[in-house]
Parts: C-alpha cells; sequence; structure tokens
C-alpha cells in the first residue's frame, strides 16, 4: 500500500508525481516494527519525496508496493523494520521479475537496509547507520546523491521455496523459539520494553534455554548429505578446504549434533558472526555444523560470538545445496525467525543474488 505519512493512501495515484526528476530512491517502511514510529516517519518525510515513502501494514502491502517499485523503476529502494521485513520484500520483488513474475526479465533494484528492527543482522553486515543522531537519515541522503561507498552482491539461501539470509536447526531455532514464547507470555504491560529485543532473547537465553539443556540432552544423530548442485568443501578454522571435495550426493556428516545451520551472509542478530566465512566463495552458502556441550559454549562465548572460535567439534563447509535429517523434530529457525520444529531441511543457494547498498566504503 502506497501511504502518505500520517495519512490514508489513494492507491489510484499515477506513477508521475510532481517532481519533474526521475524517481532515485524508494523507502519501504513496516509500520508494524517497534522502531518505526511517528518521530521517524516525520524525519524520513522531511528528506524523502512523498511519492517516494511508503508505510507497509501488511503482506499485501508489501506486495503492492512491489509492484509500484519495479513499475517507476527505482533504482535503489531501502526497508526499514529488520530483516524479515527486507527478506519479505526481496521475495515478493524477486518472484515479480522471476522467469513468470507479472515484471518478468526486468532487473532488480539494488537494495539498503534501514537499522530499525530487533536484530539487524543484513544492517551489519553493510555497516547501515544507528537510529542514534542522523546517521538513517544520512545513509538515505547519500543514497539520493548517488554517494554510496559502494555495492556487495549477496547470495541468498532457498528454504522451502523461501529465500533467507540464514536458517537453522537445533539450539539456534530454539532460542529464537523461547524468546517467541518469553514475549508472548511475559513481555507486556510493565515488562514489554524489557522482555523485547535484547533483553528478550537474554531472558530467553537465561530463563529456557540454558535451564533446559543443564538437564536434557542437546545432542541428536543427525545425517548431512550433499546435494547435487555441486561439491562441497570441508574448512579449516582460515575458511580454506580442507581435504578433497565432498562429490554430489556424498555423506557430508553422521553423528550427533546440537545444531545444523547455514548463511550467506556472516551475521545473525545483534553482531554474532555466525558464519565468518560465508561470503568466501561466490555461489555458496556456509553450512556450520555444531557437536560443542552447551557449557564450552557458554564458556567461549565471546570469542564464538566474534567467529574466532573454532573448536573439534564445530564443522564448517561451504556448499551450494544440503540435505539435513535429524532423528528427531528440532527448533526450526528462517531469518532470524521461528518456524517451529522441524526433522528434515534441504538448503540450497538461490539461482539469483542482489546488490546491496554498502556502508562499508569498498566495492565488493
Amino acid at each position: 500500500m502506497l501511504v502518505q505519512p500520517l495519512r490514508a493512501p489513494d492507491l489510484r495515484r499515477a506513477a508521475t508525481s510532481d517532481v519533474a526528476e526521475a524517481p532515485k530512491v524508494a523507502v519501504l517502511l513496516n509500520a508494524n516494527a517497534r522502531k518505526v514510529d511517528a518521530r521517524v516517519v516525520k524525519s524520513l518525510s522531511h528528506i524523502v519525496p512523498e511519492q517516494d515513502l511508503f508505510l507497509s501494514r501488511s503482506p499485501l502491502d508489501g506486495r503492492r508496493i512491489a509492484q509500484t517499485v519495479l513499475e517507476r523503476g527505482y533504482p535503489m529502494v531501502f526497508t526499514g523494520g529488520g530483516d524479515g521485513t527486507f527478506m519479505g520484500f526481496v521475495n515478493e520483488v524477486l518472484q515479480l521479475v522471476g522467469p513468470k513474475g507479472r515484471f518478468a526479465g526486468q532487473e532488480a533494484p539494488r537494495f539498503g537496509i534501514l537499522k530499525l528492527g530487533t536484530g539487524n543482522g543484513i544492517a551489519a553486515h553493510v555497516n547501515a547507520s544507528g537510529t542514534r543522531g542522523d546517521g538513517l537519515l544520512n545513509d538515505v541522503l547519500r543514497a539520493r546523491a548517488s554517494e554510496v561507498p559502494g555495492f556487495r552482491p549477496m547470495d541468498l539461501l532457498m528454504v522451502d521455496g523461501q529465500r533467507a539470509p540464514f536458517a537453522g536447526l537445533g539450539v539456534d531455532g530454539k532460542v529464537l523459539n523461547d524468546y517467541i514464547w518469553v514475549k508472548e507470555n511475559l513481555g507486556k504491560g510493565f515488562f514489554k520494553s524489557v522482555l523485547t529485543g535484547s533483553g528478550g532473547y537474554f531472558s530467553a537465553v537465561a530463563c529456557k534455554t540454558v535451564p533446559h539443556y543443564l538437564t536434557h540432552s542437546t545432542w541428536v544423530e543427525c545425517e548431512v548429505v550433499n546435494g547435487q548442485a555441486g561439491e562441497a568443501y570441508r574448512l579449516g578454522a582460515d575458511g580454506q578446504p580442507l581435504g578433497e571435495p565432498v562429490a554430489p550426493g556424498e555423506l557430508m556428516f553422521r553423528g550427533k549434533l546440537m545444531m545444523a545451520a547455514a548463511g550467506t551472509m556472516p551475521f545473525y542478530g545483534y553482531g554474532f558472526r555466525m558464519f565468518p566465512f560465508a561470503c568466501g566463495r561466490r555461489g555458496f552458502m556456509q553450512l556450520r555444523l555444531g557437536q560443542v556441550a552447551t557449557t564450552q559454549v557458554l564458556a567461549n562465548l565471546p570469542r564464538l560470538w566474534n567467529g574466532r572460535w573454532f573448536p573439534e567439534g564445530i564443522h564448517d563447509f561451504h556448499a551450494r545445496e544440503v540435505h539435513v535429517r535429524f532423528a528427531r523434530p528440532m527448533p526450526f529457525q528462517v531469518g532470524g525467525d521461528a518456524a517451529g520444529y522441524r526433522e528434515s531441511v534441504s538448503l540450497s543457494v538461490a539461482p539469483e543474488s542482489i546488490e546491496l547498498i554498502d556502508f562499508n566504503g569498498a566495492m565488493n
């Protein structure tokens, strides 16, 4: 839905605007995101022309906005509302420009992200500015003035027909499921501000995840098989291949695991560098298999968080496609959103990549 700040929209507006120049940058805000408030909308409305600023309140809104963005031919689009907002919009755009889409063959815009979510993993990946001061506004202004330092190509995972930057079965999925439980059952009234965001994650880990794994085994039998898309490579602590490649269809791992996760960018939320080798080989994801005790994780959490802990129980691979099967259903997460429980999942690299507006200052 095309929404003018703080007013109802007129969906019948023509694609042309009162501004003579061609559209440069569209900005999509998730109106349901906690950090997307009236102050943020008002601030952006001062630097973004009315016809280029959109608010989305539902998936249907996002679909309509994606159509408008492609009809008008915006070369760049920012999203504000977190990784879920970003990936929801990216999925809509790529579906529309795909072989069976309404805009088949049209080039997708470059994507930027405003740091208005909870975990902000993709924002960390491209060094997007925070909400303090005018950093967020400056990111948009620099894009409108064609002063972006660079653009970063990014591969995506395909999970159940949807694209995502990362997904996993096991402990990471349990943390997210526990966070949802804490937020929905305890994060109300006086505790709402405390038990959402980072406070909610800390509470979930401290009060549910760790106590559960202190009394229950985290290790479950698992089998991981390389898919048919190409060879896979086991990685050493320096991110370089070890030994012979794993041929398509061959077994990559069999044994007990606490986690099997994959990503095409380094970060989970809050700067957690879960996949330090994710961008080391174009067209590949990093698969990480965890075979370590909870007490080890807690004792080495800072190094794990910064992507510098490589014990014998962590197995890293570069792969294009993998099939993971656990002996029993495991907590499942996709792109940082809890997705219930799954016994098996197939993960692959999406056929198309996207380009991100990158504020790290170097072309990639």
